[in-house]
């Protein structure tokens, strides 16, 4: 079957009509809804929507019934499971919950932070019936039962004025406003009124004393108990006036030219307001050209409690507190007047619901205390139901930037539920005002300005959030590694979420990402072949995937046999992969197995040999292999013969203190020195490369290791010996990781809470001691670029610089200049990185020792670097004068014993 990133692509080229043509491919000719199999699905579609590849529809179906069968939304009919057919409501729910970038399954939940509710000034006496907020002026609006209009400052929320809705069909004292709404694209607003009658009023008038009505649509059979209205984004002209009403009924008034007239002039017939009267049958009947209705009875008897038009779907729905028709969507048919209705079943009925227009979900609010959210083009049954309130739920409101969802119940409790996880992120109770049992209660959200306003009757309560400082993130998720493409000169990280994102190194800037490249399985880890055109991830399903740079899966390696496990490291030989972090033997694939798509794995001829799980590995050409296990051993293998060499084993005290740490002498990075390993060829090499080579032979360290307690180890690969140990971080953070540079001059720690340090291993344990050397190297720089647990760190070559790569479980993926001085985090304002000479950190001179001119680095610094960098007092500090370049001492050397070569 094919992967997620497939489908995820192919789904993102279709758009709403597509989508309509797939829908209707699950009709038959009578228009009754049906199930196609995998040949009829992949011919229809192919043929009518197009968008896409057979092979890639192909994808799509299987896809679904996987999901379908994960999930048991296949029919019940047993023919149907045999078979393996598929029907609207199961792709529907597929692409909603399976393939939409927008619902994250592993977004960090964050409860917002409060302040405490604060009640305003209100100038009405009885039941604030609306809230509105004014676009064009900053303002907010209420409206009483009593028809009093308030009108309060967007920014301290103070009364500015008050004005009062003139309507001569009733008397003052027997005025009672049902509803109303803004008509924003032609600067009026619409009130609903128990005298069965909606009147139009001109907001430029609002701040005068003559507020009068202009038009008043009367005639109506029932009282218009709520209103909505949606102006087509792209043709202001076209608007929709939608009326719920006492009596069951749906309306909807469609406008052509509303920004020209709303209605023609029939007559002359006007009321003593000086209103234009409209008669609802002459609309009815199409007297008026500009206007028109549509109109449905699935409600009736039952009143109608809130009614939406929604664009996206070209239907309005509508809800009740009646349970066969508890919500009902009205669709218009094409090209026609007519309306097919869709009920929805709950129990008891629904007080409220909300729409999001990126999800595509419908959330009720219910009578019997639960909260579902719908797939509008489903019926049978809710996606999901929330529950948690004890009491029925009368309000939900969605936050459509950040895929939450607010709910209030009766007994004044506000719920915040993400989406995505379905659960309850915040409840807050006990904070509201003491009031009647029957309390009416309105709940209106202004995600901008973060101001939700809920009133008590008369009562208008203000809760505002806490602004959160705008934090830099480079993933939306944790990110758990990060490496470098010199190729294409770009950064790629892979986050929990199974996403990965290729940045450009020298702006920092997003290139591409991709989604769910392991469906819900974190990434643990990620590699570069030899060539740098195929990445190779690591996913906790336990398959490592081959990619290449446009997204499509190559090959699919069977690494856990079926089962999840956890993949530490992908290591690439010249013949063989290797794969490790779950057992105790090593899991190889033979290349010549990547003829096909899914590959199994080899058996590894070396055997068992650790006794703990393996977690890392080292490879030194030509043919030596370390492997590194959760029991803190070390084994040197022969990668060619695949045996098993020598097992590295520290000294009898250091083993004694290490069995007394229990867990914390697990291997978690191990790396061969640069420089000085004996595996090298020396042949033809200067003297001074002879002796940086010899540095193994003669008893130097040229292995180092890290794991448990901050601890690094620095062994002989020769004599198989511990020559120097040191703790490079605080032993009760854990696990720390590691790397080192290309010449072998730094290593670069990191541990759990974000801090990074960079130690001068130049002539560190070049000697072998009468014991084990725990002095500590010198440390050069230490600095924090993140804010929690670094999960990898990577050096890389820029032009004549070495730059440090880090990944954190906060989110974001830092750029520093070794030994320490943050760039800063990709996906901040972008920075510029020059490749032609070399570059220094920007507090620095512009000139080297040297005398060569350095380029600065332009842009902004990230607010990352949190502070100061802290320098060792013991260092040198001539060293870094001018900024540290790529070619460290020895490497310079080595570039002038080169070219003095014959």
């Amino acid at each position: 079957m094919g992967t997620r990133m497939e489908v995820a692509q192919l789904e993102s080229r279709m758009n709403t009509k597509d989508y309509g043509k797939l829908q209707r491919l699950f009709l038959d000719s009578s228009g009754v809804s049906r199930s196609l199999s995998r040949v009829e699905f992949i011919d229809l579609a192919w043929s009518t929507v197009g968008r896409g590849s057979k092979e890639e529809y192909g994808l799509l179906f299987d896809s679904v019934v996987v999901a379908q069968e994960h999930r048991g939304l296949l029919l019940d009919i047993d023919a149907v499971k045999e078979e393996g057919r598929v029907d609207w409501g199961g792709l529907c729910s597929f692409l909603l919950l399976e393939l939409s970038d927008k619902v994250k399954n592993t977004r960090p939940l964050r409860a917002p932070c409060w302040k405490s509710p604060h009640t305003l000034t209100c100038p009405h006496r009885d039941p604030v019936q609306k809230v509105l907020y004014l676009q064009s002026s900053g303002q907010y609006l209420t409206v009483s039962r009593g028809g009093t209009v308030g009108l309060r400052d967007g920014e301290d929320m103070s009364l500015m004025s008050t004005h009062r809705l003139q309507n001569c069909t009733v008397a003052p004292k027997d005025l009672w406003v049902t509803d109303m709404v803004l008509l924003q694209n032609v600067h009026k607003m619409a009130v609903s009124f128990t005298s069965k009658e909606v009147c139009f009023y001109d907001l430029l008038l609002l701040t005068k004393q003559d507020f009068s009505c202009q038009y008043k649509l009367q005639g109506l059979k029932f009282t218009p108990w709520c209103l909505d209205y949606w102006v087509a984004p792209s043709q202001p002209d076209h608007a929709v006036l939608t009326i719920g009403d006492t009596g069951g009924q749906v309306s909807a008034l469609y406008f052509t030219s509303a920004q020209i007239s709303l209605f023609e002039r029939l007559s002359l017939r006007m009321d003593s307001d000086s209103a234009d009267i409209i008669l609802w049958d002459d609309l009815v009947k199409g007297k008026h050209h500009f206007c028109y209705t549509v109109t449905h009875q699935a409600h009736a008897p039952a009143w109608v409690r809130k009614v939406r038009y929604l664009g996206s779907l070209e239907a309005f729905v509508s809800c009740c507190t009646a349970p066969q028709s508890s919500m009902v969507i009205g669709w218009r048919e094409k090209e026609s007047r007519s309306i097919r209705v869709t009920s929805f079943f709950t129990e008891r009925g629904v007080w409220d619901m909300d729409h999001h227009c990126g999800l595509s979900l419908i959330a009720t609010a219910g009578v019997d205390h639960q909260v579902l959210l719908w797939n509008p083009y489903v019926t049978s049954e809710p996606v999901c139901v929330l529950s948690g309130h004890t009491s029925p739920v009368t309000a939900v409101h969605f936050m459509q930037a950040k895929h939450r969802l607010l709910s209030y119940s009766k007994d004044k409790v506000l719920c915040l539920w993400d989406v995505s996880s379905q659960l309850c992120i915040h409840r807050l109770a006990g904070v509201f005002p003491t009031t009647q049992e029957d309390t009416h209660t309105l709940l209106y959200l202004h995600e901008e300005r973060q101001h939700l306003l809920l009133s008590f009757n008369s009562l208008l309560v203000l809760l505002e959030t806490v602004k959160e400082e705008k934090k830099i993130s480079s993933h939306e998720h944790p990110v758990t590694c990060v490496l470098y493409n010199s190729l294409f000169r770009q950064v790629i990280s892979s986050d929990s979420a199974s996403s990965v994102i290729c940045w450009q190194a020298d702006t920092g800037q997003r290139v591409k990402q991709f989604h769910r490249c392991h469906g819900n399985a974190e990434i643990s880890t990620i590699a570069l072949d030899g060539t740098q055109t195929r990445l190779f991830t690591a996913g906790a399903d336990g398959e490592v995937k081959v990619w290449d740079f446009n997204g499509r899966c190559l090959h699919r390696m069977n690494a856990g046999l079926g089962r999840a496990v956890d993949i530490s490291q992908v290591l690439l030989l010249k013949r063989s992969i290797l794969v490790m972090g779950w057992d105790r033997m090593l899991t190889v694939f033979r290349l010549h197995s990547f003829s096909q798509s899914f590959v199994e794995p080899s058996e590894w001829k070396g055997g068992v040999q650790h006794r703990g799980d393996v977690l890392c590995a080292a490879f030194q050409p030509p043919q030596t292999l370390v492997t590194g296990s959760y029991d803190g051993e070390i084994i040197m293998w022969n990668s060619s013969t695949e045996k098993a060499l020598k097992r590295l084993r520290p000294h009898a005290e250091h083993e004694d203190n290490r069995r007394k740490q229990d867990n914390c002498i697990a291997i978690t990075r191990l790396f061969f020195i640069p420089g000085r390993t004996s595996a090298t060829a020396t042949t033809g090499a200067t003297p001074l490369l002879q002796s940086l080579h010899t540095v193994s032979m003669k008893g130097g360290a040229d292995l180092v290791s890290c794991g448990g307690s901050g601890v690094v180890q620095l062994w002989n690969t020769q004599y198989g010996c511990l020559l120097g140990q040191f703790t490079a971080h605080n032993k009760d953070l854990g696990s720390i990781v590691m790397t080192v540079s290309p010449c072998g001059k730094y290593l670069i720690t990191a541990d759990k809470e974000g801090t990074i340090k960079t130690w001068d291993m130049k002539d560190y344990c070049l000697k072998p001691g009468e014991k084990v050397n725990e002095e500590l190297p010198k440390l050069l720089r230490s600095f924090c670029p993140h804010l929690d647990q670094v999960t990898h760190l990577e050096t890389c070559l820029y032009g004549d610089r070495l730059l440090l790569l880090s990944s954190s479980s906060d989110c974001s993926v830092a750029l520093s200049y070794l030994p320490g001085d943050t760039i800063g985090l990709f996906g901040q304002d972008h920075w510029c990185l020059e490749r032609s000479g070399p570059l220094q950190g920007p507090e620095q001179d512009q000139r080297d020792p040297r005398g060569r001119e350095n380029t600065r680095l332009e842009g902004k610094r990230s607010p990352a670097t949190l502070g100061e960098s802290n320098t060792d007092p013991g260092h040198d500090s001539a060293a870094e004068e001018g900024g540290e370049r790529i070619k460290d001492e020895e490497c310079e050397r080595k570039t002038e014993v080169d070219t003095s070569e014959p």
